[in-house]
């Protein structure tokens, strides 16, 4: 008979059956990745072991790592091993989070808890089919939360502790630029939290080791300290939604970034980039040429300074995307069928020249192989999470807060805030961030909102949670914990006079 303790995690570990097994069809019906229109540039980084000129190529070092073993089958697998190990994480601060609130409380509801809010993370088939695709998300996403674990892992953190989630912070900024802003909400959590000067200086000096690291060696083939060459064009992008240049009156060399109308079933800032509409076609080097990437970074400067409250407007539009019950064909009819897993084989000239040096034998072809692609079609059909849920998982974590102001029949908005901001804020913060650059530094894209989701269910999980009690295990008592006692605490102290 299995022992108590075992028991309690028996919830999570049956959703962690059905995710593998789902994840195990997946690879068995789709051996080979799905590709997308960034692929073939990850891979070449990879192969040639050179950074891209567009995006950070933190992700094509991972598929760098994977190369020898010459398999696109493996490098998939690991994928979905790293979707399934943020599962894990989430459950296991979740479980950390009950177990200290309540020590000798009923461990059977907390692993039931913990196990629920892993569902949005483990299975829906969104989530799978982007650790199935050759693209940086789901790395991003583990690399991210594995930062926000290391400094939720004690109430104060430590310095080594620390040292790791600037590693992974900054492992996670040169995999995607969005990671780069979300040092300060790591910084700011850590200091609600009292973690002290020497943690905060270590989270700061390991951020910097992989990013000023990766900023050198594209120093050492282009010539430039950056993480990109093409790093001002996707802002461009974002502008071209609502620039007016009748109302930014431009001077004469940036008029040709004015951006056209363009066909009304593709985003504009898609159209701004990638289409016959593009400025870019009319500029040597195109988007990734120095004098366009200047001129789209003053164009879109002087366009938000004219513009600001259009600016606001279409971030905010964009964001609320999010939290769509429905999918919409969006930035274009075509991409968002891509982030699906396709009832037939697609394949490409650029995606065979690259794909034939990393993988020899099987080449990275997309295969569909029976029954088992049939069955992944038809779970695609069924098991899909709304925008709606990560919505509420959201203002869940705002309205857990303030249940707990209201604890006990006294209403106790400092310690309420205090509760939440050394807890949910991180996650909370992560989440909301990892929705809102997206919509303000590019577009709106589907495969941006599915990384914010691990990071939602943990701020509900911390929001809703009673705070930590004195005696619980894997604890540090704060500060201000001290500060502001409990009831039990008061009654001892009035005892004692």
């Amino acid at each position: 008979m299995l022992a108590r303790p075992a028991l309690f995690h028996l919830p999570f570990a049956c959703v962690l059956v059905v995710a593998i097994a789902v994840r195990v069809v997946a690879v068995l019906g789709y051996p080979s990745p799905m590709w997308f229109g960034d692929s073939p540039g990850y891979l070449t980084a990879a192969v040639e072991l050179t950074p891209s000129k567009t995006r950070p190529s933190g992700y094509s070092l991972l598929l760098w790592a994977i190369k020898p073993f010459h398999s696109f089958t493996l490098m998939v697998a690991v994928q979905h091993a790293i979707g399934v190990l943020v599962g894990v994480l989430v459950y296991v601060l979740v479980w950390r989070a009950g177990r200290a609130a309540w020590p000798d409380g009923n461990g059977r509801g907390v692993g039931i808890f913990g196990a629920l809010l892993t569902v949005p993370v483990l299975l829906p088939v969104h989530q799978v089919a982007l650790e199935h695709m050759l693209m940086s998300d789901s790395f991003f996403a583990f690399l991210l939360l594995a930062a926000v674990a290391a400094v939720l892992w004690q109430r104060r953190t430590t310095w080594w502790l620390g040292a790791l989630a600037g590693l992974f912070a900054g492992s996670a900024a040169i995999t995607r630029t969005a990671g780069l802003p979300l040092i300060a909400v790591i910084l700011v959590a850590m200091a609600l939290r009292r973690a002290g000067w020497r943690a905060c200086g270590a989270v700061v000096a390991a951020f910097a080791v992989p990013v000023v690291g990766y900023t050198v060696w594209f120093h050492s083939v282009y010539g430039e300290y950056k993480m990109a060459k093409a790093e001002q064009v996707w802002l461009y992008g974002r502008t071209a939604t609502f620039a007016d240049c009748d109302v930014i009156k431009p001077r004469p060399e940036l008029r040709i970034m004015c951006p056209e109308r363009s066909n009304p079933r593709i985003s504009r800032p898609f159209a701004a980039l990638w289409t016959a509409d593009s400025p870019f076609r009319d500029i040597p080097g195109w988007i990734y040429g120095e004098r366009g990437n200047r001129l789209a970074g003053e164009f879109s400067r002087e366009a938000i300074k004219a513009q600001p409250a259009d600016y606001a407007k279409v971030v905010v539009h964009d964001t609320l995307r999010a939290f769509e019950w429905e999918r919409r064909p969006y930035p274009t009819p075509w991409t968002w069928r891509q982030y699906e897993f396709p009832e037939g084989e697609a394949w490409a000239d650029e995606q065979a020249e690259i794909a034939v040096k990393y993988d020899p034998g099987g080449g990275g072809r997309t295969r569909v192989v029976e029954p088992w692609a049939e069955w992944m079609l038809k779970y695609q059909d069924n098991v899909v999470l709304p925008g709606t849920v990560l919505g509420v998982l959201l203002l869940g974590s705002l309205g857990g807060g303030l249940l707990y102001a209201r604890a006990g029949g006294r209403w106790r908005p400092r310690r309420a805030a205090w509760h939440w901001g050394t807890g949910a804020l991180l996650p909370w913060g992560t989440s909301l961030a990892l929705l809102v650059i997206p919509a303000a530094t590019a577009d709106f894209d589907y495969r941006y909102v599915l990384p914010a989701v691990p990071f939602a269910c943990i701020a509900f999980a911390l929001a809703v949670l009673p705070p930590p009690q004195p005696d619980a295990p894997n604890t540090r008592s704060t500060v201000l914990d001290a500060a502001l006692p409990s009831s039990s605490g008061q009654k001892r102290a009035t005892k004692s006079r």
